[in-house]
């Protein structure tokens, strides 16, 4: 592995960057105290390829292996202080645009992925269930055969980007004795379609500006033309973008996270009690270290995960331990910070109390800490 950074990279984290700090950052202090989404900021996003970092130019992508795109999402992540856009980005980029790329005829992709990479179409993935989250295959959610296609009914919960969304990858269940080993299928599904019932946003501790929802297919006709990959392959299709997935939104995590240790260095540096800068403490200074300890070693697992997915390597486990890493590593930096901060911290606005609130899901989406734990186990013989 050779994890040095060409040229390129450094340019375009360097533009990425910019963009956010110049383009995202003003009044993210009120769109998180009303849980307002801007649709405005997402289609800004496309100026950099963000909605599409490793699309085929073809479609309007910016074609970057899967190393480069998980140092665009660390730029993005160090950049932008809204972290709920980060997320819903994320979001749209690794469970929909991935699987759309990855599995899509080429029809689907002609008529999916100019949308989803120009801002003009968001998108999202329904998957998870009231009664099947971390059991994610236990899904009661079900795809009939009508003859011309297939009719899905059934509800999923949790969906990001669920209220705003126009495009949906949705998983369901086509087979009820295979499941995981051949029964569950994929979807691409339009919101607009008859049948499909969308929630409002949900009120939430953090990243209040991504958009959490609801979504209730109720005998929703999907043409054979929206079935992404083969019939049986959902679970397939599954696992692989929630590997994309893990990868790169701890990727942007790693960026937020190298944000917030500046802006505790600075503040350690500056602020003076009993006659010295608080950074002077041991007991300070021994957490801020433990923050940057933590964080190398997370890039450090993520960058191989993303090597991986280049080389077309298994990188279940990888994302596994990489996703662990940095979900746990991103509290506990936001912690440190509200502690290094101290009475400020916990006010609104120095921003610092936003980036815990907005940690604290880490450890929970995209499979929870102890999923992840579970997958590195069964790979110890365990």
């Amino acid at each position: 592995m050779d994890f040095s950074v060409t040229e390129e990279q450094q340019r375009r984290r360097a533009e990425i960057v910019r963009f956010a700090q110049d383009e995202l950052n003003e009044g993210v202090g009120e769109r998180d105290a009303t849980q307002a989404f801007s649709r405005k900021l997402w289609t800004r996003c496309q100026q950099v390829h963000l909605l599409g970092l490793f699309v085929p130019k073809d479609f309007g992508g910016g074609e970057l292996d899967a190393l480069s795109t998980i140092m665009a999402m660390e730029a993005f992540g160090y950049g932008c202080h809204d972290s709920g856009l980060v997320f819903s980005i994320g979001a749209h980029l690794f469970s929909c645009v991935v699987p759309i790329w990855k599995h899509g005829t080429a029809d689907q992709k002609r008529r999916y992925l100019p949308g989803l990479c120009s801002g003009e179409v968001i998108g999202g993935n329904a998957t998870t269930e009231a009664e099947a989250g971390s059991d994610v295959f236990s899904m009661a959610t079900s795809a009939r055969p009508n003859g011309a296609g297939f009719v899905v009914s059934g509800r999923k919960v949790f969906v990001s980007n669920g209220p705003v969304a126009d495009v949906l990858v949705v998983s369901a269940v086509t087979d009820e004795k295979k499941r995981s080993f051949g029964g569950i299928t994929s979807f691409i599904i339009e919101t607009a379609a008859p049948g499909v019932r969308r929630s409002t946003a949900h009120a939430k501790m953090g990243l209040r500006t991504s958009p959490l929802g609801d979504v209730e297919f109720e005998n929703c006709e999907v043409a054979v033309e929206n079935r992404l990959g083969q019939t049986g392959a959902g679970a397939t299709i599954f696992s692989e973008f929630m590997a994309w997935e893990r990868i790169g939104i701890s990727a942007a995590h790693l960026g937020t996270m190298e944000r917030l240790l500046e802006t505790t260095i600075a503040r350690a540096r500056k602020r003076v009690q009993f006659g010295q800068p608080i950074g002077k403490f041991q007991a300070i200074g021994h957490a801020i270290v433990d923050v940057k300890r933590r964080l190398e070693a997370a890039r450090l697992l993520v960058y191989r995960a993303a090597w991986l997915l280049d080389q077309n390597k298994p990188s279940l486990i990888d994302a596994a331990l990489a996703k662990l890493s940095v979900s746990e590593s991103f509290v506990r930096a936001a912690e440190t910070a509200i502690r290094v901060f101290g009475g400020s911290g916990y006010l609104t606005e120095t921003g610092v109390e936003r980036s815990l609130r907005d940690a604290m899901a880490s450890p929970i989406y995209s499979g929870t800490s102890d999923i992840q734990r579970n997958i590195i186990a069964r790979s110890l013989g365990l």
